[in-house]
């Protein structure tokens, strides 16, 4: 059985990806929290891109939230053209990034979630890299910002939904496998 690589990303309505934090925002409450513990059970990596990857490991880590201390014990993998070094139990992944993962998702162990919709998508699709996409539908509207897969060729987009999950607060994580 080969690793699964899962990757997760809030969206406001009108399409926005940046700054997903302050899209989230309250929306991210205990029920979201539980619910994306749950959906780390099976998971031993983070890969995150550069940018992901500061943002986090800038951030003081939040403890006895089994959320946050579950992402900060988990490994990371960082794709990286130009750290020279990473801490937060993580490794740099160098040179070809869309070769390492799937040497990395053929080995046996616990999948690997990416958190956001980043231009390493674009190495991730067209290598066939991605297994499963969760789109967190946030209600609100942003107005403007990097939107969803602005950075991947519409070609390499082809998605089928497989599955909803709707929160209380109205949030909807949509999750699409490629076609």
């Amino acid at each position: 059985m080969t690793r699964k690589l899962k990757v997760g990303s809030f969206v406001s309505l009108d399409g926005v990806i940046e700054n997903p934090m302050t899209i989230a925002g309250s929306y991210f409450d205990e029920e979201a929290k539980e619910y994306s513990y749950e959906a780390l059970v099976d998971v031993e990596f983070l890969l995150l891109g550069r940018v992901a990857y500061e943002m986090f490991a800038s951030r003081p880590e939040t403890r006895g939230d089994k959320y946050a201390d579950r992402l900060n014990g988990m490994k990371k993998l960082v794709a990286s053209r130009t750290l020279k070094k990473t801490a937060w139990n993580a490794s740099l992944i160098r040179g070809d990034v869309a070769a390492e993962l799937a040497r990395i998702k053929q080995q046996p162990g616990g999948n690997i979630v990416k958190y956001g919709i980043t231009n390493l998508d674009r190495t991730l699709l067209a290598a066939g890299l991605v297994d499963e996409y969760q789109i967190w539908v946030i209600p609100k509207v942003v107005g403007e910002g990097k939107r969803a897969f602005e950075d991947v060729d519409n070609d390499l987009v082809r998605l089928k939904l497989v599955d909803t999950h709707r929160f209380k607060n109205g949030v909807m994580v949509l999750t699409y496998v490629p076609q």
